[in-house]
């Protein structure tokens, strides 16, 4: 057990970032809300899945929304506890323990916030090992749990409770909401109790986040040198550099969906390459050579910094880093493919995992 403060939210946001694979929100914005929090209500309790009690709730605290919606609308302070108080009143039982959703931006420290105002401990796991952009893209799904009951709140006041017979449906019905929602929304979903919530989580994620982001903050290293201790940690490749000549990127459906295309640099140059997106990095290629495809992790750094650049921050000129790292094992089960690989997205080829991919390179 711990606790997270200020200095800890600096590098979660960081590293949670990177996670992220370009998505989960803008962890700037995310980073700003929880000091805040932290700063307002104190430190926040941290424990391991093996501190967890077997009987104590767990409820996982998520926004959900296009990220590029979440730069101009702020959520307010009620947005994170309101969905949070609606599941309370629904189950008629106190929460004891909040998590994230996933990894990724503003969505790992979404719980922070909640826990601060209300008092409770964070758990220190997800349920992505990186951030996917539907909501049945839940290790819970792949593990047959229901969703049910959901809450969602928004910063006008409004809460709503769904029952939704599974994932899929708790998707289809919670975006439809969210748009109408200006675009944006809290969620809470997947209450379970400890003894459910160990077998299914992906576990220390928050601790690997804080890892990552003091690797990149660290002044002794250069960006190069970090971004060479972060692939070493997530026993990551390098899969390009390049130069963003041309990104087209819209809201549709209630995602931020777009195309990044990039001209090599360095050992790379002469080389096109592409990166497609759906609120997450989810292709990248070399001409129509596959580089790495979900549920494996895509992610734009900076050359400068080694700083992660998320999906709606991407811009005309920018210099990056492309990097991949493989999934947690259960993405590579057949219902985590099915769930969230290529083809679930419409692309028209298998899953291969980035480390065959590479090999071959």
């Amino acid at each position: 057990m711990r606790y997270i403060d200020e200095v800890a939210i600096e590098k979660i946001a960081l590293g949670a970032a990177v996670l992220g694979t370009g998505g989960g929100g803008d962890p700037y914005i995310g980073k700003l809300m929880a000091k805040e929090a932290i700063r307002k209500y104190g430190p926040v309790r941290l424990i391991t899945i093996d501190e967890l009690e077997d009987d104590q709730l767990v409820v996982p605290v998520s926004g959900m929304g296009a990220p590029t919606v979440t730069i101009e609308k702020i959520p307010s302070e009620h947005e994170m506890t309101a969905a949070l108080e609606a599941l309370e009143k629904v189950i008629g039982r106190k929460v004891d323990v909040v998590m994230p959703i996933e990894i990724g931006g503003i969505n790992s420290l979404f719980p922070i916030i909640a826990a601060a105002k209300k008092g409770l401990t964070m758990l220190d796991a997800d349920a992505m090992g990186r951030a996917f952009p539907e909501a049945q893209m839940v290790t819970f799904h792949l593990d047959g749990y229901q969703p049910s009951p959901v809450t969602m709140a928004d910063e006008k006041g409004n809460t709503v409770v769904l029952y939704p017979r599974d994932g899929v449906w708790a998707e289809r019905l919670a975006r439809v909401l969210t748009i109408e929602m200006g675009g944006s929304s809290s969620v809470c979903d997947y209450s379970m109790l400890g003894k459910q919530i160990k077998t299914s989580v992906i576990p220390d994620t928050l601790t690997l986040a804080e890892r990552i982001g003091d690797y990149l903050l660290d002044p002794q290293l250069k960006e190069q040198a970090r971004i060479n201790k972060m692939l070493e940690e997530l026993r990551g490749y390098r899969l390009f550099e390049g130069k963003i000549v041309d990104i087209e990127r819209g809201l549709n459906s209630g995602f931020t969906r777009g195309i990044a295309k990039f001209e090599g640099i360095r050992e790379d140059y002469g080389k096109t390459f592409t990166i497609y997106f759906q609120n997450e990095h989810l292709v990248a290629k070399e001409e129509e050579k596959l580089l790495c495809t979900t549920p494996d992790l895509i992610t734009v750094l900076d050359t400068e910094t080694g700083y992660p650049i998320t999906t709606e921050r991407m811009k005309y000129g920018a210099r990056v880093a492309v990097v991949a790292f493989p999934c947690h094992e259960k993405w590579r089960t057949p219902k985590g493919i099915e769930t969230a690989g290529p083809r679930y997205f419409g692309y028209h080829f298998d899953y291969i995992p980035v480390e065959e991919l590479q090999k071959e390179r």
